[in-house]
């Protein structure tokens, strides 16, 4: 960092001389920021609100995880988990974020790296309404993994709408109205400012109601062809890795019938997409190995190609509305593609836990 700040033109706008400039000194001055990371974050959130006239009525919220240089192990945070970043080999912490409709930050915490995303809402809410204030009807949107029944209930528990992706097993139930070709309106989608010449994927959606909630049925010609392409590499995967820990079984690496489950379980972990539509079978006499496919489980699955499901208590919303609001995620999305590639979040080489969470919040100002 020293030698960075020395090549660059804030020696001439600051008007200080960084000749003396060491990194212990950046890091007392983490240290020094640390307990003022939640005023600072709040008293900015407001400043935009009033500068930018921004509303309070559509939170974006999303996680990533950053890995860490080394073992970290001065950081309880520190945890092996899913890993966004392709690098199961390394310990890592999770970082939540909260932006609101125009994408200004609202407000982010850090988690242990091995939480599970549905865990974190109800801390995230309550880590919201301390940053933003409670803003009862204000609508929270999430998406499939953080879509469980008991998420549901601790948005609504806060006073708060929600708007979240269905989960796969929910979207099967919907498989005669994706069929019917009746209802279906056409997405209009604008080129973006950005890439003007970027022609946009057709997205087509349907409105329907099922108790007090709206659900959009949507389907995307060019996500059909995503879904197959990636569903068709996990089930080589898969059957690649079942091939080999039935040689493992058969040639005697692997003999207690526990461990076995153990890994039958992390392959259906590693390959949820595709593990579903398998029946996978340990013998204990003679040992061995076998898997069968789900003829009818499969077939729906290809029927379903493309197609994805939201899903909102806003009633007063139409469906392009809820599409559009749904589609806001992608900010998130930005916003740590930002921090990790040119604002050098990742990876992370402190290793006390007070100073990794000063680095990721100074990223989440940047």
């Amino acid at each position: 960092m020293p030698d960075w700040i020395r090549r660059t033109a804030l020696v001439d706008i600051l008007g200080t001389d960084f000749s003396e400039l060491n990194e212990d000194s950046l890091y007392r001055n983490l240290d020094k920021l640390y307990p003022k990371r939640e005023q600072i974050e709040r008293d900015l959130a407001e400043r935009e609100k009033t500068l930018f006239n921004l509303d309070d009525m559509v939170y974006l919220y999303d996680l990533t995880s950053t890995y860490f240089e080394g073992q970290a192990e001065t950081n309880p945070q520190s945890k092996r988990g899913y890993s966004r970043d392709k690098r199961p080999d390394c310990k890592q912490v999770l970082v939540g974020l909260v932006l609101d409709r125009e994408g200004f930050p609202k407000a982010h915490e850090i988690f242990e790296g091995n939480r599970q995303d549905r865990s974190t809402v109800d801390e995230m809410l309550q880590i919201l309404e301390k940053r933003t204030g409670k803003h009862p009807g204000s609508m929270v949107v999430v998406d499939r993994g953080m879509a469980y029944e008991e998420n549901l209930e601790q948005i609504r528990a806060h006073g708060r709408h929600y708007l979240v992706a269905g989960r796969q097993s929910e979207r099967n139930g919907w498989l005669d109205d994706f069929e019917e070709e009746a209802d279906w309106e056409e997405v209009i989608r604008m080129p973006s400012p950005r890439n003007p010449l970027q022609k946009k994927l057709g997205v087509e959606i349907k409105r329907r109601q099922k108790g007090s909630e709206v659900y959009i049925l949507c389907r995307s010609e060019g996500r059909e062809e995503k879904d197959r392409a990636i569903r068709v590499k996990q089930e080589e995967r898969l059957i690649k890795d079942l091939e080999r820990l039935k040689g493992r079984i058969e040639k005697g690496h692997l003999k207690k019938a526990e461990k076995i489950h153990q890994a039958m379980g992390r392959l259906q972990e590693r390959y949820p997409r595709v593990a579903r539509y398998y029946r996978i079978q340990y013998q204990a006499q003679p040992q061995g190995l076998s898997w069968q496919e789900d003829l009818e489980k499969k077939a729906i699955a290809e029927k379903l190609d493309g197609s994805y499901i939201l899903r909102t208590d806003r009633q007063d919303l139409t469906a392009d509305e809820i599409w559009r609001t749904y589609m806001l995620l992608t900010r998130v999305e930005a916003a740590f593609r930002s921090m990790k590639s040119p604002l050098m979040e990742r990876p992370i080489f402190h290793h006390l836990k007070h100073r990794t969470q000063t680095h990721i919040f100074l990223c989440v100002l940047a």
